[in-house]
């Protein structure tokens, strides 16, 4: 007869019980201190900054932004979007040509931050003269961009190229050699013709260049003849004008290197005394270097200039006090050297100081503050 096994009820009580009792709350509080420190850490970013978990995702007070989120991403570039006529503006403009039956003006205007506005004949093609030189140095940099050519890529100075006028190339030996660079810079520096002349033949001729700019959208631009054009075949318009500086200013053409470069040779132009000078008169100075005196305003211009007597325009990127960047440009035909032609283009540059910034030791408009 085999023997019974014992009760399980009858064993004597012993440590194992309690064991397990302690090795479940050992467990159980391994547990909740991984939870809570989890919870902690993702509160403390928290608790650190004054927040808390009751306030609504993205309204944090401004006062209780912690120093390490991020900053704003920086200012706009703006865009090349007409939005709000300045109508003012343009009647003034209009009033301004009206005085002079036997000149034909445009005028454009546009605040690249905002939209605002002004035309006259915009669209109009005149002949261009050394303004033409802006869209060259915008179609050599982008061809720089995409690696066709070289900076310092050395260009020949041919019989073809060569050109009278503005400059100093002219005067160097046939053959002579100059870097991309040194042809791009003289030729906004001091309007040097052959050096303008150097660049269209290496950026593949009149005909290339012409549907370069139509791709880019500058309808009234075209070069028929080498610089200096006397007679004005070539021709442009101001919404051109303006618009081909606002392209690389607003990043639709150019890489920012690129860009750095097309403001840096506009930036040596030596002839000031058509929109800069008429800004700087539209907040009531004068001075033999308006570009030195607008800086005082709080007010920057870059421009390129075309004179060729019976015609003048110019063109340029204005940096505005109140961080604001616009494009203006202007345009005149007229008798040869009749200087109703600049004075016209500096009114009306006066009225776009007198405009976007304000009278003289007053406040500026309503709009700009």
């Amino acid at each position: 007869m085999s023997a019974s096994r014992p009760n399980r009820s009858s064993r004597p009580p012993g440590w194992g019980a309690p064991l397990r009792l302690v090795l479940r709350l050992a467990v159980m509080g391994i547990g909740l201190g991984v939870i809570s420190g989890t919870a902690l850490k993702l509160l403390a970013p928290h608790l650190a900054d004054g927040t808390s978990s009751t306030t609504p995702p993205g309204q944090q007070p401004l006062e209780r932004l912690s120093a390490s989120q991020p900053l704003p991403s920086g200012i706009a570039l703006g865009r090349f979007e007409p939005k709000t006529e300045l109508t003012a503006l343009s009647q003034k403009w209009a009033q301004l040509a009206a005085r002079h039956k036997d000149l034909q003006a445009s005028g454009y205007l546009l605040v690249l931050d905002d939209g605002r506005f002004a035309q006259l004949q915009a669209d109009k093609a005149l002949p261009a003269a050394s303004s033409i030189k802006t869209p060259i140095l915008l179609a050599g940099l982008e061809e720089l961009d995409t690696g066709k050519l070289r900076w310092n890529e050395p260009l020949t100075l041919t019989k073809e190229v060569v050109g009278g006028g503005a400059g100093w190339m002219a005067s160097k030996p046939v053959g002579s050699r100059f870097p991309f660079w040194e042809a791009a810079t003289e030729m906004i520096r001091v309007s040097d013709n052959s050096a303008t002349n150097l660049l269209i033949k290496r950026l593949g001729g009149k005909t290339a260049l012409n549907a370069r700019f139509q791709a880019m959208g500058l309808h009234a631009t075209v070069i028929n003849n080498w610089l200096p054009d006397l007679k004005g075949t070539n021709t442009t318009s101001s919404l051109d004008l303006a618009h081909s500086i606002a392209m690389v200013d607003t990043g639709e053409m150019l890489s920012p290197r690129a860009r750095d470069l097309f403001r840096g040779v506009m930036g040596t132009s030596r002839t000031n005394t058509l929109l800069p000078l008429g800004m700087l008169m539209g907040l009531g100075g004068d001075s033999a270097d308006p570009d030195s005196a607008l800086l005082a305003h709080g007010v920057t211009v870059l421009n390129k200039t075309g004179d060729i007597g019976i015609a003048y325009a110019d063109g340029g990127l204005i940096e505005l006090p109140n961080g604001q960047r616009a494009v203006a440009a202007f345009m005149v035909k007229g008798p040869f050297n009749d200087p109703r032609s600049t004075g016209l283009i500096r009114a009306m540059a006066a009225e776009v100081a007198r405009t976007l910034i304000g009278k003289p030791g007053g406040t500026a408009p309503a709009a700009n503050r």
